[in-house]
């Protein structure tokens, strides 16, 4: 089932065992990528699951999308079109509200899943708008400081709980960049959780299956 009747083009796989107030998962795909990359874990996922793989809003040529540009510059190397993004994770919060009403899912049970550019949204949106999510994946990502509230702490995190994962052969993303996030989930004592796995910017089968055993001890 695909819509377009929100703010992002989706792709969705109702849930199997309720048909109001499931919980949802949000996946957010990575630089260059479409809704459907992620969207193949979706058979493999908890049944009781609603889940939503939305398309980034900027089209690539000749294909793909993206949250936000990628600039090179030859004298600072690659930087991140802040602004871009910064649209981009509001757009996302106000997305969870608009799939929240149009399939009558649970408000309080909602997981971001991000790969790689869709892991730094799917932080962003988390630590800006706690409220409108409860668990969050993050795989093969980083947290951009950029897209942080400067009152942090101030705000309640005390119902987040994050998955993180690297490959410790990330070609795309520098693990050293990944493993910064634990020490600055902790510093604001979020619930979370790090691993690594021997491989590169993807996500190995062991880390499937990591992830989607502390999801499903996470469900209600």
């Amino acid at each position: 089932m695909n819509t377009q009747s929100t703010s992002l083009y989706h792709l969705t796989r109702p849930s199997k065992k309720s048909t109001v107030k499931a919980p949802a998962l949000i996946m957010l795909h990575g630089y260059g990528s479409d809704e459907n990359d992620l969207f193949s874990f979706a058979s493999e996922l908890p049944d009781e699951l609603f889940i939503i793989s939305a398309r980034a809003p900027f089209k690539m040529e000749p294909y793909g999308n993206a949250w936000y540009a990628i600039h090179w510059d030859s004298v600072s190397g690659k930087f991140s079109d802040t602004e871009q993004a910064s649209r981009s994770r509001d757009l996302i919060a106000k997305f969870i509200n608009e799939v929240i009403d149009l399939y009558n899912l649970d408000p309080h049970d909602v997981t971001l899943l991000g790969f790689s550019q869709g892991t730094i949204l799917s932080y962003a949106v988390a630590l800006n708008y706690p409220e409108k999510v409860k668990n969050i994946i993050a795989l093969s990502g980083y947290i951009n400081e950029d897209l942080l509230p400067k009152n942090m702490d101030e705000i309640d995190y005390s119902k987040l709980d994050f998955y993180c994962s690297h490959g410790n052969a990330d070609q795309v993303i520098p693990v050293d960049w990944a493993r910064k996030s634990k020490p600055l989930l902790d510093k604001y004592n979020i619930s979370n959780t790090y691993s690594e796995f021997p491989v590169g910017h993807g996500v190995a089968p062991q880390n499937f299956f990591e992830f989607k055993e502390w999801l499903k001890q996470r469900l209600k």
